[in-house]
């Protein structure tokens, strides 16, 4: 199926959605189409909800702030390994 649907073949193929995004978890989300102009996205619950926490992420300083301050702490090398941080988070 492509990734593009007209509005009437979505309505017929709306139900079989979930399906098509389990055999290919990669597809993202399927554009819905009238008159061959995008007008609405359809896309696994999983991928909506990581693009709202994204959003969130962005749209709040303080995290924003830390994750910048995390990046430049990995690429100067002063993360800490991966073993020692699930044994300090008591995983």
């Amino acid at each position: 199926m492509p990734r593009a649907l007209p509005i009437v073949e979505a309505r017929n193929k709306l139900t079989s959605l979930p399906e098509l995004f389990e055999q290919e978890p990669d597809l993202g989300a399927v554009t819905v189409t009238r008159r061959g102009k995008p007008v609405l996205a359809v896309m696994p619950w999983e991928l909506y909800e990581a693009i709202l926490e994204t959003l969130e992420i962005m749209g709040d300083e303080n995290l924003m702030a830390a994750l910048r301050q995390g990046i430049q702490q990995a690429q100067a090398g002063q993360g800490i390994p991966w073993e020692q941080a699930k044994t300090e988070m008591g995983l």
